[in-house]
């Protein structure tokens, strides 16, 4: 039986092989660790990488924290009062070229001490211009780790993420999605087990795909049209994490750590009163392709 020492151990293990695997990649740039801890129960540590050859600025965080549940979460969540456990791994990184996506991923497990238990998480990319080959080949790596556990998962977490990465106010998706999960959870322990299995699985995923798109795009030439361009699409990544994001307000409703919390933030951003690109643009191509339910695969 899994128990939730063992369930922030392994994620742990897993922060520790991403942060590698990253300075590996960037070939410059180290983190820097912040731990912390939490007034009402548990901590955690950050780690911020920033100005390296191709990350801009990235956090890598886990946290581990516990104590009595707030009410705005039993509501939001329709939970019964009890006492809270949550562990999770948390990824923002932005690059500095604009030819190079932006990427997430996180992987959480929450517990209540009246037994209530889930595992939630997603992974997910948002190119500053989509380009279809590696929309296909982030799709097709992400659908090859959910087959190896239940066939149903991509179709049903491609379509959550979707609905979930929509910027509703811009009726236009933050990226080109990926998969989101919520709430995953068993009564069987074996099967309970499995889900944090595949939990894993997405968290060792995160750094093969996006050391590949490190390695490829970060050699593609660009000039001041594409970082301009950078800047307008880290806006609208602000906009949806500020406005939409539940993992930003459950966060900040616990009483979080502000400064983790808003790691995901771009080190610059840019907004533009009605900005719209040139007809059949590189960049009009991209919003073009910022739909829900397109089948990458």
């Amino acid at each position: 039986m899994i128990n939730k020492n063992q369930i922030a151990e392994d994620f742990k293990v897993i922060q520790d092989h991403i942060c590698s695997e990253l300075e590996l990649e960037d070939g410059k740039a180290k983190f820097i660790e912040d731990q912390w801890t939490r007034a009402e129960g548990g901590g955690g540590r950050t780690r911020i990488i920033q100005d390296g050859n191709i990350i801009a600025k990235g956090g890598v965080a886990f946290s581990a924290v516990e104590g009595p549940t707030p009410d705005k979460i039993l509501q939001k969540l329709q939970l019964d009062q009890a006492d809270f456990f949550a562990t999770g791994v948390s990824i923002v990184i932005h690059p500095e070229s604009p030819m190079v996506p932006i990427i997430h991923m996180n992987i959480r497990y929450f517990e209540m001490s009246n037994g209530v238990n889930w595992f939630g998480g997603g992974i997910d990319l948002t190119p500053h211009y989509v380009d279809e080959e590696d929309a296909k080949y982030f799709h097709q790596a992400i659908k090859d780790t959910c087959d190896q556990f239940n066939p149903d998962y991509y179709p049903k977490f491609k379509k959550w993420a979707d609905d979930y990465f929509f910027i509703k106010h811009r009726n236009e998706t933050r990226g080109i999605g990926g998969i989101f999960f919520d709430r995953l959870s068993s009564k069987d322990d074996s099967e309970m087990t499995q889900i944090f299995e595949f939990a894993k699985a997405i968290g060792y995923l995160f750094p093969k795909v996006y050391r590949y798109f490190m390695n490829k795009n970060s050699k593609l030439a660009y000039g001041e049209k594409e970082k301009q361009w950078q800047a307008l699409r880290r806006g609208r990544y602000v906009e949806f994490n500020l406005v939409w994001d539940a993992g930003t307000k459950f966060g900040l409703d616990t009483n979080g750590r502000t400064e983790s919390i808003l790691m995901s933030m771009p080190p610059v951003a840019n907004w533009q009163y009605m900005h719209q690109p040139e007809v059949r643009s590189e960049e009009a191509k991209t919003l073009a392709l910022l739909k829900k339910d397109i089948n990458w695969v």
